[in-house]
């Protein structure tokens, strides 16, 4: 996958796996967990004692490691206790054999998983698609293009035009569809430079319509953008985004 402007940011963080919690990982964990756990001292009291913490803490990091699989929004609560009887049970070395479990009922679980993820995507894809028209409707200076991208001017530039042969330096806001920003150089206060063919196609084409300072509104639906795919915990897949962008230079 190309890289954009929002793989450099938080979203990079990724949950330990439980291999984290074995020789002097554990320790490092556990040093930083009881840090955390007097620092903060608002915080509710934890729910068992020092001496039972870590184990309870293996059991947070597994169930972060699964829930990057959006198990949450896939499956209803009686079925999220299901999947808790069954890894219980399986670790225990209890119940069925988990072969036998696997291999007869593995493909019935993908095909349930597969089909609640398609409709995931459909639902965001439509809510983006509403968007997007709600944009153009209500700002009508706004532009589609042929692949989709919405282009609206907020400032002319009358500078340089950037190619994707370009490096380009900017500021940029970027949202989700409901406002929620997943990244943001005008937050952190730095501009950023890269190389424009680089990036999602959203960007290379939204850009290449700008100026040296310039601002616009890009709205990039998610063929333009990370497609079904997503990418990390801030960017769903079939996401629409809406990034407002000022171009400062063209190199």
């Amino acid at each position: 996958m190309k890289l954009s402007p929002c793989t450099m940011i938080s979203t990079a963080l990724l949950t330990p796996s439980a291999r984290a919690f074995t020789g002097s990982g554990a320790a490092r964990f556990a040093a930083r967990a009881l840090s955390v756990r007097h620092m903060s001292a608002a915080e509710p009291p934890m729910p068992h004692s020092d001496e039972k913490m870590p184990f309870y803490a293996l059991g947070v990091s597994l169930a972060n490691t699964v829930g990057k699989n959006n198990l949450d929004t896939l499956l209803e609560e009686k079925e999220l206790d299901l999947v808790i009887e069954g890894f219980c049970k399986t670790l225990k070395g209890e119940g069925v054999d988990a072969m036998t479990v696997l291999n007869t009922f593995g493909p019935q679980l993908n095909q349930v998983l597969s089909s609640r993820q398609e409709n995931i995507f459909d639902r965001t894809k439509k809510a983006g698609a509403e968007f997007i028209e709600n944009f153009l409707d209500c700002n009508e200076e706004a532009v589609k293009t042929d692949s989709g991208l919405v282009y609206y001017c907020m400032k002319e530039g009358d500078g340089e035009q950037p190619t994707t042969a370009n490096t380009v330096e900017v500021h940029y806001h970027g949202t989700l569809i409901d406002g929620k920003v997943f990244d943001s150089s005008v937050e952190r206060g730095q501009t950023i430079s890269f190389p424009l063919g680089n990036v999602i196609k959203g960007w290379q084409e939204g850009l290449a319509m700008m100026k040296e300072g310039g601002k616009a509104t890009l709205v990039i639906p998610s063929d333009l953008a990370y497609g079904d795919a997503g990418t990390g915990d801030a960017i769903p897949g079939g996401a629409t985004l809406k990034f407002e962008v000022e171009l400062f230079k063209v190199n």
